[in-house]
């Protein structure tokens, strides 16, 4: 039987994790009773030794995982149309819907921004996350809309991912969020972790977290809703919806995060309109915009007929 071998680095503010949670956040593709059967099968080593899945990680730690290869859940082809709205040899910049999910995973095995590309690209994306995310640098949530930089070769993928670390990636938003701010324009710097309550939310917490900074700007206001800019200074998992519901202003639509009898608009309202980046070829810095899609603009006509 064919054999992958995934491993990883616990970062600081992921540690503390149960073994098997940690393995299933860092590859989401594998469901948790398949890690838990390869743990117990000795499958898992921690620097080198085998593990049980209760160990909690520390920082640093090596883990390597030697599993059996899920062939079903490589990503294939799929002629999807695309939005794309800037291509050259090494990269793409692409609008994606709201609804469309980016890669593959349990749930959604096809139908995926990374099914469409692997299709236009014919197979030309970086490599380095693998069969499930070929090209794929930074992600947004299935009912955002909005920009994405895709890479095609490995260089570009990891001089952007290296922007992204180092800040100097400019991802802009727009959003209608409840409520009205205090203030015309401010900073959130709030660390966001895994909530402890649902481990499929995020929280702002001091517990096994990670510095998250955005900042926001009113850019219109109507009757119970704001119209907002939203910069990502760091780019942590549902950032910015945690930090609008930290702040009492969760994003209208939001199902997770905003208030149970928010509005129902199939997602929430927050659109990625801009993405800046330094080009890995020569350096250029370059800024792809996309408009506001119908569904966002449909929502703040309403709210401007209140």
């Amino acid at each position: 039987m064919n054999k992958k071998v995934l491993s990883f680095t616990v970062e600081n503010g992921d540690e503390g994790e149960r073994l098997d949670k940690a393995i299933c956040a860092f590859a989401p593709e594998l469901s948790r009773s398949f890690v838990q059967n390869v743990l117990a099968a000795g499958g898992v080593t921690v620097n080198g030794a085998a593990r049980k899945k209760s160990y909690l990680t520390e920082v640093n730690d090596e883990i390597t995982i030697v599993t059996p290869e899920l062939r079903e859940l490589e990503a294939q082809p799929q002629n999807i149309p695309l939005d794309i709205r800037y291509e050259d040899e090494m990269l793409l910049v692409v609008n994606k819907p709201r609804g469309m999910v980016v890669h593959p995973a349990p749930g959604n095995p096809d139908g995926t921004l990374v099914n469409a590309l692997l299709y236009h690209c014919r197979g030309s994306l970086s490599g380095i996350n693998g069969v499930i995310r070929p090209g794929i640098v930074h992600r947004i949530d299935k009912n955002t809309s909005g920009l994405l930089i895709v890479a095609k070769t490995d260089e570009a993928h990891l001089c952007l991912a290296e922007q992204i670390r180092a800040h100097s990636f400019t991802r802009e938003y727009r959003a209608v969020v409840h409520g009205r701010f205090k203030e015309p324009a401010g900073t959130v710097d709030a660390p966001i972790g895994r909530s402890s309550a649902d481990r499929k939310k995020m929280c702002v917490t001091e517990q096994h977290s990670r510095r998250a900074v955005t900042h926001y700007e009113v850019l219109e206001e109507y009757p119970g809703f704001s119209f907002v800019k939203l910069r990502l200074e760091t780019g942590r998992t549902h950032q910015i919806r945690v930090h609008m519901a930290w702040l009492g202003h969760p994003v209208a639509g939001d199902e997770v995060y905003g208030p149970k009898n928010g509005v129902a608009l199939g997602g929430q309202c927050l659109h990625a309109g801009l993405i800046g980046f330094n080009h890995p070829a020569d350096g250029r810095y370059l800024e792809i915009q996309a408009e506001l899609p119908e569904y966002f603009t449909a929502f703040l006509t309403k709210l401007k007929k209140q």
